[in-house]
């Protein structure tokens, strides 16, 4: 059990959606909270409102830039103190199909959604390992993490949240022993405003976005809109800190095919000799 109360929670993506439900949801727990994100007005937004609840930082940053995140890192824990609780939610949904992916979107999917997570476990984990008194990592993936969407356009996602999976899962057994718990969080469908997010950050390295692009694109608003709220996200994250519980799951809608793809692992096993 990680307790909450009086620790510093660094979130990325703090401003908006999963990031702001989580952020809500520790600040209601006792913790302090250090908010990063592009968004600046955002930004402003989550500390006028949590700043009434506990001690808020907040700062812009781009979590590609290993730079730019020690330096923030070095500011938050010199105004809230030493980081304990470490929430990697950052990410852009998108892409498109295989046939179509250039470098230029490998790297800004894969460099968001996984580099992102490695810059965060990078920049504090030394540092929580150094003081002791252990800790708690969460790292946003997706159910897109466990089996891919039945979607064309979903290989870079997926590519990067399988990876957010994996790593979380080994980062669990090997940190058990020094006290700091993680959980990796597998959404489905949350009312965000990630697509349009998404959308503003690739505008600068794709091409315009096609009209059925654009058809499927509204549709995957839709869908995201009629989702779980971020804050009930952010209570489920907050329980599995305290419960130390390495998997978070929001909905059961991809369980058929998670029981799909274990048996398929399963029966590609070989024979026993």
């Amino acid at each position: 059990m990680t307790d909450i109360a009086d620790r510093t929670a660094f979130i990325t993506g703090g401003a908006n959606g999963i990031g702001l439900g989580i952020a809500r949801s520790l600040a209601q727990a006792g913790a302090r909270l250090a908010l990063v994100d592009l968004d600046a007005a955002a930004l402003a937004r989550a500390e006028m409102e949590l700043c009434a609840i506990t001690d808020v930082f907040t700062a812009v940053l781009d979590v590609r830039d290993r730079d730019g995140y020690a330096r923030v890192a070095d500011e938050a824990e010199a105004k809230l103190g030493p980081v304990s609780i470490l929430i990697n939610n950052a990410g852009v949904s998108g892409g498109t199909r295989a046939s179509r992916l250039t470098y230029e979107l490998w790297d800004w999917g894969i460099g968001i959604n996984l580099g992102g997570v490695i810059n965060g476990v990078q920049t504090f984990l030394p540092r929580i390992i150094e003081r002791g008194g252990g800790g708690h990592i969460v790292n946003t993936a997706s159910g897109a993490g466990l089996v891919p969407p039945v979607r064309e356009g979903s290989t870079l996602y997926t590519t990067a949240k399988y990876a957010v999976v994996g790593m979380s899962e080994a980062l669990g057994l090997e940190l058990e022993s020094q006290g700091i718990g993680v959980t990796v969080l597998c959404p489905g469908p949350v009312a965000t405003g990630i697509i349009e997010r998404a959308l503003a950050s690739r505008a600068a390295i794709s091409e315009p976005i096609s009209a059925e692009q654009l058809s499927k694109t509204e549709a995957m608003k839709t869908y995201l809109a009629n989702g779980m709220s971020p804050d009930a996200v952010g209570d489920m994250v907050r329980e599995a800190i305290y419960k130390n519980r390495l998997y978070v799951h929001t909905h059961r809608e991809v369980i058929g095919r998670i029981e799909a793809r274990t048996k398929a692992l399963l029966d590609a096993m070989p024979r026993e000799a």
